[in-house]
Protein backbone atom coordinates (compact mmCIF):
# COMPACT_ATOMS: atom_id res chain seq x y z
CA UNK A 1 0.00 0.00 0.00
CA UNK A 2 3.12 2.70 0.75
CA UNK A 3 4.11 1.69 -2.27
CA UNK A 4 1.21 2.54 -4.38
CA UNK A 5 0.25 5.63 -2.11
CA UNK A 6 3.73 7.14 -2.85
CA UNK A 7 5.21 5.38 -5.72
CA UNK A 8 2.62 5.02 -8.27
CA UNK A 9 4.13 7.60 -11.77
CA UNK A 10 1.55 10.31 -12.00
CA UNK A 11 1.64 13.15 -14.94
CA UNK A 12 3.82 16.19 -13.41
CA UNK A 13 1.75 18.89 -14.96
CA UNK A 14 0.89 20.20 -11.13
CA UNK A 15 4.77 20.06 -10.75
CA UNK A 16 5.55 22.36 -13.71
CA UNK A 17 3.17 24.55 -13.77
CA UNK A 18 4.07 25.40 -10.00
CA UNK A 19 7.56 26.17 -10.30
CA UNK A 20 6.72 28.15 -12.81
CA UNK A 21 4.36 30.12 -10.31
CA UNK A 22 7.04 29.75 -7.72
CA UNK A 23 9.83 31.39 -9.69
CA UNK A 24 7.26 33.95 -10.67
CA UNK A 25 6.43 34.67 -7.08
CA UNK A 26 9.53 35.00 -5.27
CA UNK A 27 11.20 36.98 -8.16
CA UNK A 28 8.27 39.97 -7.17
CA UNK A 29 9.11 39.36 -3.76
CA UNK A 30 12.48 40.08 -3.96
CA UNK A 31 12.33 42.53 -6.33
CA UNK A 32 9.41 43.95 -4.58
CA UNK A 33 11.57 44.33 -1.71
CA UNK A 34 13.99 46.07 -3.47
CA UNK A 35 11.60 48.88 -5.25
CA UNK A 36 8.72 49.24 -1.96
CA UNK A 37 12.15 50.52 0.49
CA UNK A 38 12.07 46.96 2.35
CA UNK A 39 15.75 46.54 2.01
CA UNK A 40 16.85 50.08 2.87
CA UNK A 41 14.42 50.26 6.15
CA UNK A 42 15.09 46.72 7.49
CA UNK A 43 19.01 45.75 6.32
CA UNK A 44 20.61 48.94 5.81
CA UNK A 45 19.60 51.94 8.07
CA UNK A 46 19.92 49.59 10.71
CA UNK A 47 23.14 49.97 12.78
CA UNK A 48 22.40 45.92 13.65
CA UNK A 49 20.03 43.40 12.62
CA UNK A 50 17.85 41.21 15.13
CA UNK A 51 18.76 37.91 13.87
CA UNK A 52 18.14 34.20 14.77
CA UNK A 53 19.97 33.76 18.23
CA UNK A 54 22.91 31.43 17.27
CA UNK A 55 23.21 33.23 13.69
CA UNK A 56 24.71 36.46 14.86
CA UNK A 57 27.56 36.08 12.45
CA UNK A 58 25.10 36.57 9.37
CA UNK A 59 25.21 39.97 8.94
CA UNK A 60 23.78 42.51 6.12
CA UNK A 61 26.01 42.97 3.17
CA UNK A 62 27.47 46.61 3.73
CA UNK A 63 26.80 49.49 1.78
CA UNK A 64 24.32 48.43 -1.14
CA UNK A 65 25.36 44.85 -0.48
CA UNK A 66 22.17 43.99 0.40
CA UNK A 67 20.39 45.34 -3.16
CA UNK A 68 22.42 42.97 -5.16
CA UNK A 69 21.59 39.90 -3.16
CA UNK A 70 17.91 40.35 -3.77
CA UNK A 71 18.33 41.32 -6.90
CA UNK A 72 20.36 37.69 -7.19
CA UNK A 73 17.76 36.17 -6.09
CA UNK A 74 15.20 37.57 -8.26
CA UNK A 75 16.79 36.70 -11.08
CA UNK A 76 17.17 32.97 -9.31
CA UNK A 77 13.54 32.99 -9.00
CA UNK A 78 12.90 34.18 -12.86
CA UNK A 79 15.65 31.19 -13.94
CA UNK A 80 13.67 28.80 -11.92
CA UNK A 81 10.76 29.55 -13.49
CA UNK A 82 12.14 29.10 -16.94
CA UNK A 83 13.83 25.92 -15.72
CA UNK A 84 17.41 26.81 -16.69
CA UNK A 85 20.34 24.91 -14.56
CA UNK A 86 17.38 24.39 -12.26
CA UNK A 87 19.09 22.12 -9.51
CA UNK A 88 21.86 25.03 -9.03
CA UNK A 89 19.39 27.80 -9.21
CA UNK A 90 16.33 26.25 -7.05
CA UNK A 91 19.57 25.25 -4.54
CA UNK A 92 20.91 28.59 -4.44
CA UNK A 93 18.12 30.32 -3.74
CA UNK A 94 17.15 28.17 -1.21
CA UNK A 95 20.89 28.76 0.60
CA UNK A 96 20.46 32.64 -0.13
CA UNK A 97 16.60 33.24 1.12
CA UNK A 98 17.23 31.07 4.11
CA UNK A 99 20.79 33.01 4.94
CA UNK A 100 18.54 36.22 4.92
CA UNK A 101 15.55 34.87 6.87
CA UNK A 102 18.08 34.04 9.64
CA UNK A 103 20.04 37.24 9.40
CA UNK A 104 16.57 39.26 10.91
CA UNK A 105 13.74 38.80 12.59
CA UNK A 106 12.39 42.49 13.07
CA UNK A 107 10.23 42.08 9.86
CA UNK A 108 8.86 38.44 10.70
CA UNK A 109 6.38 36.52 8.70
CA UNK A 110 5.71 33.32 8.80
CA UNK A 111 5.50 32.84 5.24
CA UNK A 112 9.12 33.88 4.89
CA UNK A 113 9.77 30.28 6.69
CA UNK A 114 7.52 28.57 4.71
CA UNK A 115 9.40 29.67 1.73
CA UNK A 116 12.65 28.38 3.11
CA UNK A 117 10.73 24.84 3.70
CA UNK A 118 8.93 25.13 -0.12
CA UNK A 119 12.13 25.86 -1.36
CA UNK A 120 13.97 23.33 0.52
CA UNK A 121 11.76 20.61 -0.70
CA UNK A 122 11.87 21.83 -4.44
CA UNK A 123 15.44 21.47 -4.28
CA UNK A 124 14.14 17.40 -4.07
CA UNK A 125 11.65 17.39 -6.93
CA UNK A 126 12.04 16.67 -10.70
CA UNK A 127 10.57 20.44 -11.06
CA UNK A 128 12.57 20.43 -14.20
CA UNK A 129 11.72 17.61 -16.61
CA UNK A 130 8.80 19.84 -18.76
CA UNK A 131 8.78 22.70 -20.29
CA UNK A 132 11.88 24.26 -19.73
CA UNK A 133 15.21 25.19 -20.92
CA UNK A 134 17.27 22.38 -19.43
CA UNK A 135 14.73 20.19 -21.48
CA UNK A 136 15.42 22.32 -25.04
CA UNK A 137 19.06 22.07 -24.23
CA UNK A 138 19.19 18.41 -23.03
CA UNK A 139 15.96 16.24 -24.31
CA UNK A 140 17.24 13.50 -22.52
CA UNK A 141 15.68 14.93 -19.37
CA UNK A 142 12.18 15.11 -20.63
CA UNK A 143 9.52 13.34 -18.83
CA UNK A 144 5.59 13.51 -18.48
CA UNK A 145 5.46 11.82 -15.11
CA UNK A 146 6.61 12.59 -11.26
CA UNK A 147 6.49 9.84 -8.14
CA UNK A 148 3.16 10.52 -6.18
CA UNK A 149 5.30 11.18 -3.07
CA UNK A 150 6.20 14.97 -4.19
CA UNK A 151 3.01 15.80 -4.70
CA UNK A 152 1.92 13.91 -1.49
CA UNK A 153 5.14 15.70 0.52
CA UNK A 154 3.41 19.15 -0.77
CA UNK A 155 -0.10 18.46 0.74
CA UNK A 156 1.11 17.22 4.06
CA UNK A 157 3.25 20.16 4.83
CA UNK A 158 0.35 22.47 4.31
CA UNK A 159 -1.93 20.67 6.23
CA UNK A 160 0.18 20.84 9.01
CA UNK A 161 0.68 24.43 8.03
CA UNK A 162 -2.93 24.96 8.16
CA UNK A 163 -3.93 22.72 10.76
CA UNK A 164 -1.61 23.97 13.56
CA UNK A 165 -3.02 27.24 13.01
CA UNK A 166 -6.37 26.26 13.61
CA UNK A 167 -5.21 25.18 16.81
CA UNK A 168 -3.52 28.00 17.46
CA UNK A 169 -6.73 29.65 17.02
CA UNK A 170 -8.41 28.23 19.36
CA UNK A 171 -7.77 30.58 22.91
CA UNK A 172 -9.57 33.36 24.60
CA UNK A 173 -8.82 36.08 22.22
CA UNK A 174 -9.35 35.00 19.34
CA UNK A 175 -13.06 32.70 20.66
CA UNK A 176 -14.37 36.31 22.11
CA UNK A 177 -13.16 38.34 19.15
CA UNK A 178 -11.54 40.61 21.06
CA UNK A 179 -7.70 40.18 18.97
CA UNK A 180 -10.06 40.48 15.52
CA UNK A 181 -11.20 43.79 16.73
CA UNK A 182 -7.37 44.77 17.54
CA UNK A 183 -5.91 43.62 13.95
CA UNK A 184 -8.91 45.70 12.26
CA UNK A 185 -8.36 48.64 13.98
CA UNK A 186 -5.40 49.36 12.07
CA UNK A 187 -7.38 49.12 9.21
CA UNK A 188 -9.55 51.80 9.77
CA UNK A 189 -8.51 54.24 7.40
CA UNK A 190 -9.36 51.66 4.70
CA UNK A 191 -11.71 53.83 1.54
CA UNK A 192 -14.80 52.16 1.46
CA UNK A 193 -14.64 49.12 3.96
CA UNK A 194 -12.51 50.67 6.70
CA UNK A 195 -15.85 51.41 8.56
CA UNK A 196 -17.35 47.80 7.58
CA UNK A 197 -14.05 46.44 9.18
CA UNK A 198 -14.68 47.81 12.78
CA UNK A 199 -18.16 46.08 13.26
CA UNK A 200 -18.59 43.35 15.57
CA UNK A 201 -20.51 40.94 13.37
CA UNK A 202 -17.66 41.73 10.86
CA UNK A 203 -15.14 40.35 13.91
CA UNK A 204 -17.28 37.48 14.34
CA UNK A 205 -17.18 36.04 11.11
CA UNK A 206 -13.69 36.68 10.39
CA UNK A 207 -12.77 34.71 13.17
CA UNK A 208 -15.25 31.60 13.14
CA UNK A 209 -14.13 31.41 8.97
CA UNK A 210 -10.16 31.97 9.96
CA UNK A 211 -10.35 28.84 12.04
CA UNK A 212 -13.09 26.44 9.90
CA UNK A 213 -10.57 27.38 6.73
CA UNK A 214 -7.37 26.60 8.25
CA UNK A 215 -9.25 23.29 9.78
CA UNK A 216 -11.07 22.03 6.96
CA UNK A 217 -9.39 23.33 3.25
CA UNK A 218 -6.64 20.76 2.90
CA UNK A 219 -9.94 17.71 3.19
CA UNK A 220 -12.13 20.09 1.27
CA UNK A 221 -9.46 20.60 -1.35
CA UNK A 222 -8.36 16.79 -0.98
CA UNK A 223 -12.22 15.54 -2.08
CA UNK A 224 -13.73 16.53 -5.54
CA UNK A 225 -17.16 16.85 -4.79
CA UNK A 226 -15.73 20.12 -2.65
CA UNK A 227 -12.83 21.01 -4.39
CA UNK A 228 -14.02 23.51 -6.60
CA UNK A 229 -16.49 25.22 -3.92
CA UNK A 230 -12.96 25.11 -1.95
CA UNK A 231 -10.77 26.48 -4.24
CA UNK A 232 -13.62 29.21 -5.14
CA UNK A 233 -13.36 29.75 -1.41
CA UNK A 234 -9.68 29.76 -1.34
CA UNK A 235 -9.30 32.74 -3.33
CA UNK A 236 -11.59 35.03 -1.77
CA UNK A 237 -10.31 34.21 1.69
CA UNK A 238 -6.38 35.04 0.76
CA UNK A 239 -7.07 38.12 -1.63
CA UNK A 240 -9.16 39.10 1.16
CA UNK A 241 -5.71 38.90 3.59
CA UNK A 242 -3.64 40.12 0.29
CA UNK A 243 -5.82 43.48 0.76
CA UNK A 244 -6.49 43.34 4.78
CA UNK A 245 -3.08 42.62 6.03
CA UNK A 246 -0.48 43.53 2.57
CA UNK A 247 1.30 40.01 3.89
CA UNK A 248 3.27 39.63 0.25
CA UNK A 249 3.09 36.75 -2.00
CA UNK A 250 1.49 34.46 0.91
CA UNK A 251 -1.78 34.63 -0.11
CA UNK A 252 -0.91 33.92 -3.99
CA UNK A 253 1.64 31.34 -3.03
CA UNK A 254 -1.02 29.64 -1.29
CA UNK A 255 -3.40 29.75 -4.00
CA UNK A 256 -0.39 28.53 -6.35
CA UNK A 257 -0.22 25.58 -3.90
CA UNK A 258 -3.68 24.29 -4.67
CA UNK A 259 -2.28 22.72 -8.59
CA UNK A 260 -1.89 19.68 -6.23
CA UNK A 261 -5.22 18.99 -5.53
CA UNK A 262 -6.86 19.18 -9.23
CA UNK A 263 -6.10 15.95 -11.21
CA UNK A 264 -3.35 16.30 -13.62
CA UNK A 265 -5.68 16.11 -16.41
CA UNK A 266 -7.40 19.27 -15.34
CA UNK A 267 -4.13 21.29 -15.00
CA UNK A 268 -2.50 20.15 -18.51
CA UNK A 269 -5.72 21.28 -20.63
CA UNK A 270 -5.41 24.81 -18.41
CA UNK A 271 -1.96 25.59 -18.92
CA UNK A 272 -0.22 22.88 -21.29
CA UNK A 273 -2.74 21.29 -23.56
CA UNK A 274 0.05 20.69 -26.17
CA UNK A 275 1.74 18.40 -23.00
CA UNK A 276 1.76 14.51 -24.15
CA UNK A 277 -0.85 13.05 -21.50
CA UNK A 278 0.67 10.66 -19.16
CA UNK A 279 -0.58 6.64 -19.07
CA UNK A 280 0.27 4.78 -15.61
CA UNK A 281 2.33 2.19 -15.66
CA UNK A 282 3.29 -0.18 -13.02
CA UNK A 283 4.42 0.98 -9.82
CA UNK A 284 7.70 0.65 -9.11
CA UNK A 285 9.84 2.00 -5.91
CA UNK A 286 12.99 4.22 -6.80
CA UNK A 287 16.74 3.24 -5.63
CA UNK A 288 16.23 5.98 -3.35
CA UNK A 289 13.50 4.67 -1.58
CA UNK A 290 15.30 3.78 2.17
CA UNK A 291 16.81 7.38 1.97
CA UNK A 292 12.95 8.82 1.16
CA UNK A 293 11.76 6.95 4.05
CA UNK A 294 14.55 8.35 6.43
CA UNK A 295 15.37 12.04 5.38
CA UNK A 296 11.36 12.21 4.43
CA UNK A 297 10.16 10.86 7.59
CA UNK A 298 12.74 12.83 9.92
CA UNK A 299 11.70 16.58 8.18
CA UNK A 300 8.15 15.81 8.64
CA UNK A 301 8.73 14.08 12.77
CA UNK A 302 10.60 17.67 13.38
CA UNK A 303 7.93 19.28 11.59
CA UNK A 304 5.37 18.34 13.64
CA UNK A 305 7.43 18.38 16.77
CA UNK A 306 8.18 22.18 16.46
CA UNK A 307 4.87 23.57 16.75
CA UNK A 308 4.61 21.96 20.24
CA UNK A 309 7.52 22.26 21.81
CA UNK A 310 5.27 25.38 23.86
CA UNK A 311 3.63 22.75 25.64
CA UNK A 312 7.18 21.50 27.15
CA UNK A 313 8.09 24.86 28.18
CA UNK A 314 7.21 26.69 31.14
CA UNK A 315 5.27 29.34 31.08
CA UNK A 316 2.53 30.63 28.31
CA UNK A 317 3.53 30.76 25.18
CA UNK A 318 1.69 34.61 24.82
CA UNK A 319 3.51 35.82 27.26
CA UNK A 320 6.94 34.50 26.54
CA UNK A 321 7.13 33.85 23.43
CA UNK A 322 9.14 31.20 23.67
CA UNK A 323 8.58 28.55 21.10
CA UNK A 324 6.34 30.67 19.13
CA UNK A 325 8.05 31.21 15.51
CA UNK A 326 8.36 27.85 13.61
CA UNK A 327 5.26 27.16 14.82
CA UNK A 328 2.11 28.72 12.46
CA UNK A 329 1.30 30.70 15.16
CA UNK A 330 -0.25 33.45 13.09
CA UNK A 331 -1.84 36.47 13.92
CA UNK A 332 -2.93 35.92 17.09
CA UNK A 333 -1.76 38.98 19.59
CA UNK A 334 -0.50 41.83 19.47
CA UNK A 335 1.88 42.76 21.87
CA UNK A 336 2.99 46.32 23.47
CA UNK A 337 6.11 47.47 25.73
CA UNK A 338 8.04 49.73 27.58
CA UNK A 339 11.86 49.52 28.90
CA UNK A 340 14.64 50.95 29.77
CA UNK A 341 18.42 49.53 29.70
CA UNK A 342 20.15 50.83 32.28
CA UNK A 343 24.18 49.92 31.92
CA UNK A 344 26.50 50.13 34.46
CA UNK A 345 30.08 50.40 34.55
CA UNK A 346 31.50 47.70 36.65
CA UNK A 347 34.53 49.53 37.48
CA UNK A 348 33.30 52.99 38.00
CA UNK A 349 29.94 52.70 39.20
CA UNK A 350 28.54 55.34 37.06
CA UNK A 351 25.39 54.35 35.16
CA UNK A 352 23.30 55.83 32.84
CA UNK A 353 20.02 54.91 30.57
CA UNK A 354 20.21 54.01 26.79
CA UNK A 355 18.98 56.59 24.55
CA UNK A 356 17.24 53.76 21.69
CA UNK A 357 18.06 56.76 18.94
CA UNK A 358 21.49 56.24 18.86
CA UNK A 359 21.08 52.19 18.17
CA UNK A 360 17.87 51.38 16.91
CA UNK A 361 15.83 51.85 13.54
CA UNK A 362 11.67 53.24 14.15
CA UNK A 363 10.30 49.30 13.61
CA UNK A 364 13.69 47.93 15.86
CA UNK A 365 12.33 50.21 18.52
CA UNK A 366 8.64 49.09 18.38
CA UNK A 367 10.16 45.06 18.91
CA UNK A 368 12.37 46.07 21.46
CA UNK A 369 10.60 46.18 24.42
CA UNK A 370 8.07 43.30 23.93
CA UNK A 371 9.76 40.51 22.89
CA UNK A 372 12.39 38.78 25.17
CA UNK A 373 15.10 37.21 22.75
CA UNK A 374 15.34 40.99 21.17
CA UNK A 375 16.15 42.58 24.94
CA UNK A 376 18.68 39.87 26.06
CA UNK A 377 20.58 40.69 22.41
CA UNK A 378 20.33 43.85 22.74
CA UNK A 379 22.10 44.07 25.84
CA UNK A 380 24.90 41.42 24.23
CA UNK A 381 25.12 44.40 21.37
CA UNK A 382 25.91 47.04 24.37
CA UNK A 383 28.13 44.61 26.16
CA UNK A 384 29.88 44.00 23.17
CA UNK A 385 29.99 47.87 22.21
CA UNK A 386 31.38 48.92 25.34
CA UNK A 387 34.01 45.93 25.76
CA UNK A 388 35.27 47.63 22.57
CA UNK A 389 36.14 50.67 24.56
CA UNK A 390 37.16 48.41 27.18
CA UNK A 391 34.65 48.86 30.08
CA UNK A 392 33.07 46.19 31.56
CA UNK A 393 29.45 46.86 31.74
CA UNK A 394 26.57 45.40 33.51
CA UNK A 395 23.26 46.01 32.07
CA UNK A 396 19.53 45.88 33.14
CA UNK A 397 15.98 46.32 32.71
CA UNK A 398 13.81 49.09 33.96
CA UNK A 399 10.54 49.49 34.00
CA UNK A 400 10.33 46.83 31.80
CA UNK A 401 6.08 46.04 31.28
CA UNK A 402 4.15 44.84 28.45
CA UNK A 403 0.64 44.58 27.47
CA UNK A 404 -0.61 42.16 25.42
CA UNK A 405 -3.99 42.24 23.55
CA UNK A 406 -4.65 45.41 25.17
CA UNK A 407 -4.74 43.35 28.82
CA UNK A 408 -3.39 46.24 31.57
CA UNK A 409 0.35 46.64 31.64
CA UNK A 410 2.38 44.06 33.59
CA UNK A 411 5.74 43.81 34.93
CA UNK A 412 8.04 41.59 32.08
CA UNK A 413 11.88 41.15 32.71
CA UNK A 414 13.68 40.47 35.74
CA UNK A 415 15.09 44.51 36.64
CA UNK A 416 17.55 42.31 39.14
CA UNK A 417 19.02 40.06 36.43
CA UNK A 418 22.32 41.59 34.23
CA UNK A 419 21.09 40.57 30.87
CA UNK A 420 24.90 41.20 29.66
CA UNK A 421 26.08 38.44 31.43
CA UNK A 422 22.89 36.33 31.30
CA UNK A 423 22.73 33.21 29.24
CA UNK A 424 20.24 32.12 26.70
CA UNK A 425 18.11 29.06 26.86
CA UNK A 426 17.91 27.96 23.14
CA UNK A 427 15.26 25.12 24.24
CA UNK A 428 13.84 25.64 27.60
CA UNK A 429 12.44 28.80 30.03
CA UNK A 430 14.87 31.56 30.38
CA UNK A 431 13.87 32.60 34.05
CA UNK A 432 14.43 36.49 34.03
CA UNK A 433 11.55 36.74 32.11
CA UNK A 434 8.44 36.88 35.43
CA UNK A 435 5.80 34.95 35.50
CA UNK A 436 2.49 35.65 33.64
CA UNK A 437 0.76 34.89 36.63
CA UNK A 438 2.50 37.78 37.86
CA UNK A 439 4.31 35.83 40.85
CA UNK A 440 8.05 35.93 41.02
Amino acid sequence: MPNRFLFSKIDNSPLIIFRIFFGMLVALECYGAILTGWIKRTLIEPKFTFSFIGFEWLQPLPGYGMYFYYFIMGTLGILIALGYKYRFTIISFTLMWSGVYLMQKTSYNNHYYLLVLVSGLMCFFPAHRSHSLDVRQNPALKADAMYAWVKWAIIFQLLIVYVYAAIAKVYGDWLDFGIIHILMLGKAHYHVVGDLLQQPWIHKIIGTVGILFDLLIIPALLWKKTRRIAFFISIFFHLFNSFAFQIGIFPYLSLAFTVFFFEPETIRKIFFKGKTPYVLNKVEAPSYKPALYSLGGLYFLLQLALPLRHHVIKDDVLWTEEGHRLSWRMMLRSRSGTIQFKVTEKESGKSEIIDFNDHLSKKQKRRIAAYPDFIWQFAQYLKKEYAEKGIPISVHAANSKVSINGRPWRAFIDPEVDLANAKWDYFWHNEWILPSSGEK
